[in-house]
């Protein structure tokens, strides 16, 4: 694909599903867990090949709403303190231009600017090695807009609605409680961070999006379950894609390191 060519996302005749992975420590890039299983299988699990993938993670934040428009972006290290071997990990996917235009197209509502410098971070890369190990799938990355609240970036992953239905698979990485400040690294959990996970759980279920974009009336926890909110929010992006009658299936429903929730869910099939 050169230029602008939309025709490359022509309609196709199915709807591709949308992820929340919560991807949890770097680690889980090159450990064998129960976490980068679910991840190959459920990459596996689609059943239509996607043309690109558009991926929110919790690791590009911008002021504004920026999108990778590489053709060729950087495996980030956007960490530190982690044995050598995670840090010579390359995921070469190519990016496409094309498709950050066809968003910036999308969502005329919002300015979306094109990014020439981020590249794939690792709320990306660590998840899409398991579940697309060859790398031969384009991504592009749309940042979270740090000015902006909850309720907007629910919005703005509603407008992105029409992408399902052109081959292309969008994906939010994050987790729905994440407090490094009371992180324990044992495979273990707080009794606050399974309470509210098990609420957010519950919500979801019940298909209250709105209760769940006004986070902090869940409960007594979410202070503790969420400090700070970008990685919420791609929870939030992906939440708002599902259509009234589509299902979502829940895997990796665990608490670990304490306060770290590695729950990812399926909507559609």
């Amino acid at each position: 694909m050169t230029g602008t060519d939309f025709n490359a996302f022509e309609d196709t005749p199915y709807t591709l599903p949308v992820f929340f992975l919560g991807h949890g420590s770097p680690m889980n890039a090159i450990d064998d867990n129960e976490f980068s299983r679910a991840w190959a299988e459920m990459g596996a699990s689609i059943s239509e090949r996607p043309k690109a993938i558009l991926c929110i993670s919790a690791h590009f934040e911008t002021t504004g709403t920026s999108i990778t428009a590489m053709s060729d972006p950087m495996t980030l290290y956007d960490f530190y303190g982690f044995p050598e071997e995670l840090y010579r990990v390359v995921y070469p996917a190519k990016g496409s231009p094309e498709l950050a235009d066809l968003v910036i197209k999308t969502v005329r509502s919002v300015t979306v600017r094109k990014d020439l410098n981020w590249g794939l971070d690792h709320g990306a890369w660590s998840v899409l090695l398991h579940m697309f190990p060859n790398a031969d799938i384009p991504v592009v990355q749309m940042s979270l807009d740090r000015t902006k609240d909850a309720r907007f970036h629910y919005d703005l992953g509603r407008k992105l609605m029409s992408l399902r239905k052109k081959g292309l698979l969008i994906i939010g990485s994050g987790n729905i409680v994440h407090n490094l400040s009371t992180i324990n690294w044992q495979d273990a959990a707080y009794e606050w961070a399974v309470d509210f996970d098990e609420s957010v759980k519950q919500l979801i279920e019940s298909k209250n999006h709105d209760l769940l974009v006004c986070y902090e009336k869940i409960g007594p926890f979410y202070r503790q379950a969420i400090p700070t909110n970008e990685h919420y929010l791609p929870f939030l992006s992906c939440l708002s894609l599902q259509e009234p009658d589509e299902k979502i299936t829940f895997f990796t429903e665990k608490v670990t390191l304490g306060s770290i929730s590695m729950r990812s869910f399926k909507i559609g099939d």
